[in-house]
């Protein structure tokens, strides 16, 4: 019944719109004006029957004052450009011109009846008439714009027809935004608070969550908007994972902020972020530790316009650290991170000296430039190369920044009485099957090392996690554009798994972790559980509104294709290369434990790596080296073949 209903009220709001809306303006505004001209001899009827007491629709005084009322009203309401505003989108100062347009009528009446004196006309009738006329034009504005935008909603064949999730402060306020927006229909509210079931809202029906999906259903809605910014990331994901199955296209309110500044419109709403489907709360972050590496000191960032490298340098200047040096090769990345800092720090109100350095990190040179220049205190080491095919293909180059970057920060850092170091590891350096991987492993064993030798004042530790969401190269912004061409959705493998996280919780555990280091400890962050990257496309592609086309269903809007797994990619990631890792102060950090090479030993074995590295890039022999310090790593056995061939 409901459905058949909706059907016909819909049919027939479509009949009204076609005739009314679609007309030309011309016609739109001719209609105006018979309108406006019924209201100004209702005003006169009104203003004689308040005056004298008596009903009178006929007399000769109405009718000579209805004649100069009329004679009088257009070319001022034309000159006041009553006319030439859109009826449908009346607001407070289309109300404004009517008063102005009014209050300039006054004037001419009171010629006519006070000066000229109009026989049998009270002179009264002046300022009685356009008051009244005021109120009907006022009442008629409101009452056309709510016939249209609220009853009768004037919209194209596109219309969307869209459900508010959260009757609270901030659905309500978006509800209001939504009255403004002419291609857009609201259906109702939902609410987690089955008491307002049956409730109504400013006259708009309230559901409660129980009746979900029989609202969608029924009333073929097309877009779902969570105005629920106070709820829990638990709460949330239960929910987007409901609506996943109802191909509707969800959209979000971000946070509080808006809610509490009093003002929520529809540009506040964004995509479901991924980070929503993770499901589990961030932590907030302990400001002793944040701070005690950081406030007051000189704090070098390598790596700083990158993914990891920026978001660390965001979190860096909220704790005011004395000056923060951004090391970075791309010159692009160093301008683009050094100018946001700027505007941030800007919109902070605090100042802090931010000295950009254009250097590359695998010169030794350059960095014993660097560090006894500036002598930092603090450093986070994430400049690397991470894209596991391009380094796969490139593997001199991957081996020379990552190592030998990583070796010369080393060396530099202890030469310059740097007192807090930190790598940026990753899980790709657990059991490595990628060249990535293994240089990385080889970062965490060159810290490791010197961190055990005797009379090293350095502190050097290291930060191990898995993927960040939104980071450069993520599977994420790729779906999304994916997506947004109309597919197919591409993955290497339909079991692969990864772990994720967001960035800036990533960066503040890393400045946290860095905070607990004492000398040669792998942190490993909690990255949560696993996520298998075909339900995140899954869900990306439900959430757009949109359907997975495969056997099930063969009409549905885009495919997910597999490319078959890359050069040195794992299905799954692990975090721990050993079992057991020890617990931290930090609930989100852990302590591993794992093997380690003795200095001595660890330096002629990189001494080696550095000559095959120059001796014209010998992959070969730079490869053999890596798999001696990383024994555990497997290399691809199609590329350890086109080494042979290239070398021979």
């Amino acid at each position: 019944m409901i459905v058949q209903n909706n059907v016909r009220w819909r049919a027939a709001r479509e009949k009204i719109l076609s005739f009314i809306v679609d007309r030309p303006r011309v016609q739109r505004q001719l209609m105006a004006v018979a309108i406006d001209g019924f209201l100004c001899v209702a005003a006169v009827w009104i203003a004689f029957s308040l005056r004298l007491g008596v009903w009178n629709l006929i007399s000769l005084p109405i009718g000579t004052f209805t004649a100069f009322a009329l004679a009088l009203w257009y070319p001022i309401a034309w000159k006041a450009g009553v006319y030439r505003s859109l009826i449908r989108f009346s607001g407070a100062r289309t109300i404004a011109d009517l008063a102005i347009a009014c209050g300039l009528l006054t004037i001419p009446l009171f010629i006519v009846c006070v000066i000229f004196r109009l026989p049998a006309v009270p002179r009264t009738l002046c300022v009685l008439h356009p008051m009244i006329f005021l109120m009907l034009l006022a009442a008629s504005r409101v009452g056309i714009r709510f016939a249209l935008l609220d009853l009768l909603k004037v919209v194209s064949a596109d219309v969307r027809r869209v459900v508010v999730y959260g009757a609270g402060r901030a659905g309500q306020q978006l509800a209001l935004s939504l009255r403004h927006e002419s291609q857009v229909h609201l259906v109702g509210f939902v609410d987690d608070d089955v008491r307002l079931d049956g409730q109504r809202l400013d006259g708009v029906p309230v559901f409660g969550a129980n009746r979900l999906h029989d609202l969608l259903e029924d009333t073929d809605v097309d877009e779902v908007l969570l105005a629920i910014p106070s709820a829990s990331r638990a709460r949330r994901r239960e929910i987007i994972e409901a609506l996943q199955d109802e191909e509707v296209y969800v959209r979000s309110l971000p946070n509080l902020t808006s809610v509490i500044e009093g003002r929520v419109t529809v540009s506040d709403l964004h995509e479901i972020q991924i980070d929503e489907l993770l499901g589990r709360e961030p932590v907030t972050p302990n400001e002793l530790l944040m701070g005690k590496t950081i406030v007051g000191k000189t704090v070098l960032v390598s790596g700083a316009g990158g993914s990891i490298g920026s978001e660390l340098c965001r979190q860096i200047i909220q704790c005011r650290p004395a000056r923060l040096i951004l090391l970075e090769q791309s010159e692009y990345g160093l301008y683009a991170i050094e100018q946001e800092l700027t505007e941030l720090m800007r919109e902070m109100g605090i100042t802090v000296p931010i000295i950009p350095e254009l250097a590359n990190v695998s010169e030794r040179s350059s960095m014993r430039r660097v560090y006894s220049h500036y002598r930092p205190e603090t450093v986070f080491h994430a400049a690397a190369y991470k894209h596991v095919p391009l380094v796969e293909a490139n593997p001199i180059s991957g081996l020379r920044n990552n190592i030998m970057g990583t070796l010369h920060s080393v060396e530099a850092a202890e030469e310059a009485g740097v007192a807090n170091f930190t790598l940026i590891s990753t899980d790709k350096a657990v059991r490595p099957t990628n060249i990535m991987g293994a240089s990385k492993r080889v970062c965490e064993l060159i810290l490791q090392a010197r961190a055990a030798e005797p009379g090293v004042k350095t502190i050097f530790s290291m930060v191990r996690f898995g993927n960040v969401l939104g980071s450069s190269g993520s599977v994420v912004p790729r779906f999304k554009a994916q997506i947004a061409a109309g597919g197919p959705v591409t993955l290497t493998h339909r079991e692969i798994t990864r772990y994720f996280m967001t960035i800036p919780e990533a960066s503040q555990l890393v400045i946290q972790a860095s905070a607990m280091a004492k000398g040669g400890e792998v942190f490993v962050l909690d990255m949560g559980e696993p996520v298998r990257i075909a339900d995140l496309a899954r869900s990306m592609i439900r959430l757009s509104g949109l359907s997975v086309r495969d056997a099930d269903n063969p009409e549905g809007d885009i495919e997910i294709v597999e490319s078959g797994l890359r050069p040195g990619e794992k299905l799954y990631e692990e975090l721990l290369i050993g079992d057991n890792p020890q617990t931290t102060n930090h609930p989100r950090i852990m302590r591993a434990r794992e093997k380690l090479w003795p200095w001595e030993k660890l330096d002629q074995e990189l001494k080696s790596l550095d000559a095959a590295i120059r001796r014209s890039g010998d992959s070969i022999s730079a490869m053999q080296v890596v798999c001696s310090l990383v024994p555990e790593y497997a290399p691809a056995t199609e590329r350890t073949g086109r080494l042979e061939i290239d070398r021979a």
